[in-house]
């Protein structure tokens, strides 16, 4: 399987299996198709009268000893080996849903407003502590395990994070492993303490701030209806500065508000950010700001125009990463780490603030997805081994999609939430992430050009 496409005037090819990218002249491109289509003999002659009968001969020629050597064109020599592979789900990862709480009301917010339709509630230490056993007494041989700082908003809890982070190191040291710690706050709370604090422990910050102070004040509000933009701009910006080379990225939301979300990546990285992520939001079609099939277009153009305007903010010294440009071509694809998605359900696991396990946050509250409790440990083993069997290869509509090894196969709790069915993912995700990886690639393409 081949995919190609045009971009930034170049004419990029992607072999699918072998993760090779070409880039060529307009006859390969052409003629590249004769051999998607070999029954397609008016196709063929049509090319061989534009470009010469010889010329045809020659580049049909090249393409054939680049199929020989496995880079167009190559074999899937994966799909049995991952359909027959049996998961051992060792855990690797939490996410502590510390604080069901939140100290501001975003409109878009998919965990209504941080409570998770459950009411308002902060997680114990007993329960993080008893979080902290199950993953370290399910995580097998692995040796680096990951908790997740979550909610709502977990600085409203920042005493038990503390404690948590404090008793997860001397924990995984009997264990002879370590535990990364990451947070996503809404950064309200920051001050001069919890910055240095987070900066010394925390592996990763996620921060978040939607772009341009009308965006985000548009639907980032304080409970009394105010824009945050003004009380988190300046605290970012203290914290990323003495973070120093330590990982972080600044998160927002783009809606239907904003379909030109490109200027809000851009007003981030006229602030001096490098590290930025807009969200596509993921919402109901019948709510205003939900992003429908008639924005596609609009987005496709706008994902296209960032990826050469950060060419552009490149040349001029201004470079930053666009995180979901953030691809790995150099090894071809990482194929048993990413047919598997995130990991949700078997070797992922939210907990919340009384202890109970589900796959990922965005299935907390869902009915039927409750798998268990730190207490008692896991209980729906049937849904974590239908969690475990759901690569891309168990899935008809991504097992031929292009894009699988780059996308992992969506978002799971997007397909339950659109399609009821964990293995139908979510339309309008789709179309997005192939044009995100259409335009990582070219960003890719784009710079090996100019280093060679």
């Amino acid at each position: 399987m081949i995919h190609k496409y045009k971009m930034n005037e170049m004419n990029i090819v992607l072999d699918v299996n072998s993760g090779a990218v070409h880039i060529v002249e307009d006859i390969v491109y052409e003629i590249l198709d004769t051999f998607m289509n070999p029954s397609d003999v008016e196709l063929a002659d049509k090319l061989k009268d534009k470009y010469g009968e010889e010329k045809y001969i020659e580049v049909s020629e090249e393409i054939m000893k680049l199929k020989e050597e496995g880079l167009l064109f190559s074999e899937d020599t994966y799909k049995e080996a991952i359909l027959s592979k049996k998961n051992d789900c060792q855990v690797k990862a939490i996410c502590l849903n510390i604080a069901h709480d939140c100290n501001i009301r975003c409109g878009y917010c998919f965990a209504s407003t941080g409570d998770y339709h459950g009411g308002r509630k902060l997680m114990p230490f007993e329960v993080a502590k008893k979080a902290i056993d199950f993953l370290l007494e399910n995580s097998g041989n692995r040796k680096r395990l990951e908790v997740d700082f979550f909610g709502g908003e977990p600085m409203l809890n920042f005493d038990v994070v503390k404690q948590t982070i404090q008793y997860g190191r001397e924990k995984a040291r009997e264990y002879n492993k370590t535990i990364g710690f990451t947070m996503t706050t809404n950064a309200t709370l920051l001050d001069d303490d919890s910055i240095e604090y987070l900066n010394e422990n925390m592996d990763n910050v996620v921060l978040s701030i939607d772009g341009r102070k009308n965006i985000n004040d548009n639907m980032r509000k304080t409970i009394n209806n105010k824009g945050t933009y003004d009380i988190i701009l300046s605290k970012i910006k203290k914290f990323v500065e003495k973070r120093g080379g330590k990982s972080h990225y600044i998160r927002g939301t783009f809606t239907a508000y904003n379909l030109d979300f490109i200027n809000d990546v851009i007003a981030l990285a006229d602030e001096g950010f490098k590290e930025i992520s807009i969200e596509p939001v993921v919402a109901s079609p019948e709510m205003d700001y939900a992003l429908r099939d008639e924005h596609m277009d609009r987005i496709m153009e706008e994902y296209e125009n960032l990826a050469k305007k950060m060419i552009e903010y490149d040349k001029a010294g201004k470079p930053f990463k666009f995180y979901h440009y953030l691809i790995d071509l150099d090894g071809g694809p990482c194929v048993y780490k990413k047919v598997s998605s995130c990991g949700a359900g078997y070797e992922y696991f939210a907990v919340t603030p009384d202890g109970d396990l589900y796959p990922c946050h965005q299935f907390v509250g869902r009915e039927g997805y409750k798998m268990g409790n730190v207490f008692i440990g896991l209980e729906d083993k049937e849904l974590q081994k239908e969690f475990s069997n759901n690569s891309v290869y168990h899935k008809e509509k991504c097992s031929e999609c292009w894009a699988k090894f780059y996308c992992s196969g969506g978002c799971q709790a997007n397909a339950e939430a659109f399609n009821k069915n964990l293995k139908v993912p979510y339309d309008l995700e789709c179309k997005m992430q192939r044009k995100r990886i259409e335009c990582a690639i070219m960003l890719k393409a784009h710079y090996s050009i100019i280093d060679n």
